[in-house]
C-alpha cells in the first residue's frame, strides 16, 4: 500500500527515538510485531484526551471511546473517520483485520466485531505503536 508519509527504517527509528517512544516500538509499527498483553502503558490508563500514531502524530481515537475489553490492550470501540486503513491480515493461521495508520502506514493492531455498541467493533491496539495527548 501508498501511504501520504514515507521515511526510511533509519528515519523511523530516529523519529521514535526523539519522541521517547517505548524500545519496541520500531518492531511493533514498521514490521507489524505485536507486544505481550497486559504490557502496554495505555491498557489501564483512562485520562481524558486524544491518542494518536507514535510515528506521524495522526489523530487515531479519542479516548472517550476506550473501554476495557479485558483482552490486555488499550481497545477503543470507534476511530476518527478516515485514520485508520484496515488490510486483510492471513498471518498465524487465521484471518484478521489488521488496523494501520492511513497516513504513514504504521501497524497499530487489528479490530474485531465484539466490541460494545453503538459500532460492535474493538479496536485492539498496541500501546507502543500509540500516544495519548491529555486535554
Amino acid at each position: 500500500m501508498d501511504f501520504p508519509i514515507k521515511k526510511t527504517d533509519a528515519e523511523w527509528r530516529e523519529i521514535l527515538a526523539a519522541k521517547g517512544a517505548e524500545p519496541r516500538a520500531f518492531e511493533v509499527t514498521r514490521q507489524a510485531h505485536t507486544e505481550r498483553p497486559f504490557t502496554g502503558k495505555y491498557e489501564e490508563i483512562w485520562a481524558d484526551g486524544s491518542y494518536h500514531c507514535i510515528c506521524c502524530g495522526n489523530h487515531l481515537f479519542d479516548a472517550g471511546t476506550k473501554f476495557d475489553a479485558g483482552c490486555g490492550w488499550p481497545s477503543f470501540w470507534k476511530a476518527v473517520p478516515g485514520a485508520i486503513t484496515e488490510i486483510v491480515d492471513r498471518s498465524h493461521g487465521m484471518v484478521r483485520t489488521e488496523t494501520v495508520c492511513s497516513q504513514c502506514g504504521a501497524h497499530l493492531g487489528h479490530v474485531f466485531e465484539d466490541g460494545p455498541a453503538p459500532t460492535g467493533l474493538r479496536y485492539c491496539m498496541n500501546s507502543a505503536a500509540i500516544d495519548l495527548q491529555e486535554k
